[in-house]
C-alpha cells in the first residue's frame, strides 16, 4: 500500500488538482484577477470557438492524423510481430526486436533534427529519388501541405511499431504449441496457420490494444508535430494541441485555449466509454 501511495500522490497532484483549471473555459480569464475572481461568461468561449474558421480545419487535421496513426500503429506492429514469430533463429530474432524498438526511446527533439536533415530539399531522401529518376525536382516534405500529413504519420509509425509489437509478441508466446501441431497434422500451410491459429489466439489482445488506443483518438502527437511543422503547413499540420499551445502561450487567449482542451477531453472520454 505504501508503494501504491506514491503513485496515487503523484496522480492526485498532477492529474486531479489541475482539473480545477477547467473553470477557465467558462470565464473571461484574467491572470491578474486569478482563477476564482475572473468574470464568468458561461458558454461564450465555446460559441466563439465554433464560429471560428480555424476550428473546423484543426479538428479535421487532428482526426485525420490521429485515426491514421491509430489504425497503422495496430496493423504494422501486428504484421511485424507475425513475421518475427516465423523466424526460428532465436539470436537473430532477439537482435531484430531490440533494434526496432530502440527509436521509441528517442525524443522527437532529436528525431525531428534527423528527419529535417534527411527530408531537406538537399537531403538524402531527395538525392536518392532524383538519382534514381523517381522525381525531377526536390520535394518539400516538410513544406508541402499535400505531403506533410503523410510524413507525420509514417515517421510516427516507424518510431513506434517496434515498441508496439512487444505486446503482440508476448501474446503470441501464450498460444498453445499443440494447436500448431494439430494444424500440421491437418496439412495446414504457413499462411493457413497464421489465419486459423495465430490470429484467433491473439484476437483478445488486438481488441484490447485497439480499445485503449481509442482514448487517444484526438492525440495526434503534439511533440512530434511541434518539432516538425512550420507556418507554411498550418493548413494540413495544425492540430488541437498545437493550436491550444499557440492560443495560450503566444496569443495569451487562455479561456479559449482551455475551452478547446476541455472539448477534446470530453470527446475522448465519450469515445473510450462508448
Amino acid at each position: 500500500h505504501i508503494m501504491v501511495l506514491i503513485g496515487m500522490v503523484w496522480l492526485f497532484f498532477f492529474n486531479i488538482v489541475p482539473m480545477f483549471g477547467i473553470v477557465i473555459a467558462f470565464e473571461d480569464y484574467n491572470p491578474m484577477s486569478g482563477l476564482w475572481h475572473s468574470d464568468f461568461v458561461g458558454m461564450e468561449n465555446f460559441a466563439y470557438l465554433f464560429s471560428m474558421s480555424d476550428c473546423k480545419r484543426v479538428i479535421i487535421n487532428t482526426l485525420a492524423i490521429a485515426v491514421a496513426k491509430l489504425i497503422l500503429n495496430i496493423i504494422v506492429p501486428l504484421a511485424f510481430a507475425l513475421l518475427l514469430n516465423e523466424i526460428r533463429q532465436v539470436k537473430f530474432k532477439k537482435a531484430v526486436q531490440t533494434i526496432v524498438y530502440l527509436p521509441h526511446f528517442l525524443s522527437w527533439v532529436i528525431l525531428a533534427t534527423i528527419f529535417r536533415n534527411l527530408l531537406d530539399t538537399n537531403g538524402i531522401a531527395n538525392q536518392l529519388m532524383m538519382s534514381s529518376g523517381l522525381i525531377k525536382e526536390p520535394l518539400m516534405f516538410l513544406g508541402s501541405n499535400k505531403i506533410f500529413q503523410g510524413v507525420i504519420i509514417s515517421t510516427d509509425v516507424w518510431k513506434e511499431f517496434g515498441y508496439g509489437a512487444i505486446i503482440f509478441i508476448a501474446a503470441l508466446m501464450g498460444i498453445n504449441p499443440e494447436l500448431y501441431e494439430a494444424a500440421n497434422v491437418d496439412g495446414a500451410g504457413r499462411l493457413q496457420k497464421i489465419w486459423h491459429v495465430t490470429l484467433p489466439g491473439i484476437r483478445v489482445t488486438i481488441v484490447l490494444v485497439a480499445t485503449l488506443n481509442i482514448a487517444n483518438i484526438l492525440n495526434a502527437g503534439f511533440d512530434q508535430i511541434y518539432n516538425l511543422y512550420s507556418p507554411i503547413v498550418y493548413k494540413s499540420g495544425d492540430i488541437i494541441d498545437t493550436y491550444v499551445y499557440r492560443m495560450s502561450f503566444i496569443n495569451t487567449q487562455y479561456s479559449l485555449a482551455t475551452a478547446i482542451g476541455l472539448l477534446k477531453s470530453v470527446i475522448s472520454f465519450i469515445m473510450i466509454v462508448t
